[in-house]
């Protein structure tokens, strides 16, 4: 922060010592960073020791369990109203969609942790692996599971293309006013990879999800613009955003 970098993310990696104090500490991290410079962290992870080739997580006497692992992040939401929470394919599916709707709201698909592992996959790159991957569904999959759950799947990162970083973020997103901005921004990111990545079938439920919400953005003005671009989209053009 003293050095010039406004959006922070905190995260405890759970299990390596007691889990209500790394909790505890988190939290009051999080409050320094309000008291100190006005800004609190951008996004919180909540990562806990998973299986590695020379790790087995049920040796560590601090591990949490699924139970545990649900109410941290539920009082973390809590807590911490306004901060992004992510969770990784270090967990499984089933994990996921119960913390999802508990206050998860970044998630990751088709993730490889090996090295180069994107552009290599042969079995000797996974060997480099830093950990197991749990949930190992493609990008496809995750979009059309969290769209049959009712979210939205986001691509939008036009927040930090626009500068809307720090106390300017954190304005917004406490008044909420965020929401004129990441709604439509949601729902045409969603568009984008539609038309250029999905399924016939991802593509289906993603076009029906869009003409559902499209109708719930509150400003008629922001709305009637997105429409537009939405249609724009359609016909070929890219990278809209509020």
């Amino acid at each position: 922060m003293e050095g010039g970098i406004d959006d922070v993310g905190l995260g405890v990696l759970f299990g390596l010592e007691r889990y209500r104090y790394e909790f505890s500490a988190l939290l009051m991290h999080a409050e320094h960073l309000e008291a100190a410079f006005g800004v609190g962290p951008h996004t919180i992870s909540v990562p806990r020791i998973r299986a590695a080739d020379d790790i087995d997580p049920s040796t560590f006497k601090n591990g949490i369990n699924d139970d545990q692992f649900a109410k941290i992040v539920a009082c973390i939401r809590v807590a911490v109203p306004y901060t992004g929470m992510i969770v990784s394919t270090r967990e499984s599916q089933k994990t996921r969609e119960r913390v999802l709707h508990l206050g998860i709201s970044q998630i990751s698909g088709a993730s490889k942790t090996s090295v180069g592992g994107y552009a290599d996959n042969t079995p000797e790159a996974e060997e480099s692996a830093q950990f197991d991957v749990n949930d190992r569904r493609t990008l496809d999959e995750v979009a059309r599971w969290l769209m049959e759950m009712g979210y939205i799947p986001s691509f939008c990162t036009a927040c930090y293309r626009e500068g809307r970083t720090g106390d300017r973020f954190m304005a917004l997103c406490k008044s909420r006013q965020i929401l004129n901005c990441c709604h439509p921004n949601a729902l045409m990111t969603l568009k984008e990879y539609l038309m250029d990545y999905a399924t016939p079938e991802t593509r289906a439920i993603g076009e029906k999800l869009i003409a559902e919400e499209i109708e719930k953005v509150p400003n008629e003005k922001i709305r009637e613009i997105a429409k537009r671009h939405l249609q724009e989209i359609e016909n070929g053009q890219r990278d809209f955003r509020f």
